[in-house]
């Protein structure tokens, strides 16, 4: 049976979601401005709530990458508001005309960017998500019901309620920013079963998270993947240009789904780049799960298939050399998440087969996978990173956030 608390809490946001539809860009915008400045304001009772999450979450003994994913401070804080204000500068999608034709018969035909409605948001730890997802709904004209995990229960409760006044101060509804009500599984059974009053519902975390949403909602997913990123170094890759890569792709921030969690060396570059970069990895604290090319260097543990195929999160990395091009691919195909793969190299060819054969929401050439990001893309903040193939892949910004209708213009046509 649904819960009366929770459907009264979609309600609220179907009756926002009509409103914010027809909300000019100047009141979205307005309203995103002062989501950012409110945030600001209640720094002070937001990092308050943010060091009670992760006291808790220490003393439950949660390992140090995910404390990392929780964590807020002033600098995060002020990354967040300008994420806010960063989506108010970009073209409202709303509205767009996707493309349009006149018809033989007369008729004007156009199909145009939507909102989809009401948005659900499940995700684990990061706060941060909580005013991204709020902001880029805002803006493409979605209200959102958002249930983060419980380990940041009171960061997002905090980081809620100045997003709801800074919306209201603009004019609009508080309730197109709501936290789903309930703790537990059975508060996200009520968002994945609440087909007619929430349109689409958007999983963020582990695989774990991500199989059970996927798995048993009835509301359509758009699915984002876990990243399993592999840095792939070439015959003829440049050296320093390869190691700068796969440091920064590994320890930049190793919590993030864009990290790097596996390096496939060509067999030509044993003797001289797996030396090397084992000495830097190390250096870095990085522990290595290698094969045999790998695991001969003092302190690299031997790989297992289950390494393969490991998100870390951490700093760890897997770590094998491959005879040739086919070798590293056919190790992707068979154990990347599709979501961010890197090729380095100088070689037109290795480039034009490792575009064309892998078949991930990104492939980079001669760049870390630390910037499949909506932020580096140009997109503002992203509300996840889709590895699906429907509708939307890879960083999700605003268009992805539309569907479209057809308006169909005639004079007195018919049929």
């Amino acid at each position: 049976m649904p819960d009366p608390v929770f459907t009264a809490v979609a309600e609220r946001a179907r009756e926002a979601a009509t409103r914010l539809a027809v909300a000019t860009r100047a009141t979205k915008d307005a309203a995103l401005l002062a989501m950012a400045d409110a945030l600001l304001a209640d720094a002070d009772a937001v990092l308050r709530a943010n060091d009670a999450d992760v006291a808790a979450a220490r003393e439950a003994g949660t390992g140090e990458h995910l404390v990392d994913r929780l964590r807020l401070d002033p600098g995060r804080l002020e990354a967040m508001a300008q994420g806010l204000r960063d989506v108010a500068g970009l073209p409202d999608p709303v509205g767009e005309v996707v493309r349009g034709s006149t018809l033989a018969n007369g008729l004007q035909l156009r199909q145009v960017r939507v909102p989809f409605g009401v948005v659900g948001m499940v995700y684990e730890a990061r706060p941060n998500v909580t005013a991204d997802a709020a902001g880029i709904c805002l803006k493409s004209g979605n209200a959102v019901l958002l249930r983060g995990s419980s380990s940041a229960r009171r960061s997002n409760a905090a980081i809620a309620d100045a997003l709801r006044a800074g919306a209201a101060q603009a004019g609009l509804p508080a309730d197109v920013v709501q936290l789903v009500p309930g703790e537990g599984h059975d508060a996200v059974k009520q968002l994945m079963r609440a087909r007619g009053l929430v349109d689409v519902l958007i999983p963020r975390g582990g695989a774990g998270l991500i199989s059970s949403v996927v798995e048993e909602s009835t509301v359509p997913v758009i699915e984002t993947g876990v990243g399993n990123c592999h840095v792939y170094v070439d015959r003829d890759a440049d050296l320093d240009m390869a190691e700068a890569i796969v440091l920064n792709a590994k320890t930049h921030r190793t919590s993030v789904c864009n990290a790097a969690e596996s390096l496939l060396v060509h067999a030509d570059l044993a003797e001289t780049f797996v030396p090397r970069i084992v000495r830097a990895l190390q250096e870095a604290g990085v522990t290595i799960h290698g094969d045999a090319g790998f695991a001969a260097y003092d302190g690299v543990v031997a790989a297992t298939d289950d390494d393969w195929g490991t998100e870390y999160l951490g700093l760890e990395i897997s770590a094998a050399v491959v005879p040739d091009l086919d070798a590293a691919l056919e190790h992707v195909r068979r154990w990347s998440s599709s979501h961010s793969d890197a090729i380095v190299t100088d070689s037109q060819a290795a480039t034009q087969r490792f575009v064309a054969e892998v078949d991930s929401a990104a492939v980079l050439v001669n760049a870390s996978t630390r910037f499949t990001d909506g932020g580096e893309f140009g997109f503002g903040a992203e509300i996840g990173i889709s590895t699906q193939k429907l509708h939307a892949r890879g960083p999700m910004g605003l268009p992805e956030m539309t569907s479209t209708k057809y308006v169909v213009t005639g004079a007195g046509h018919v049929r």
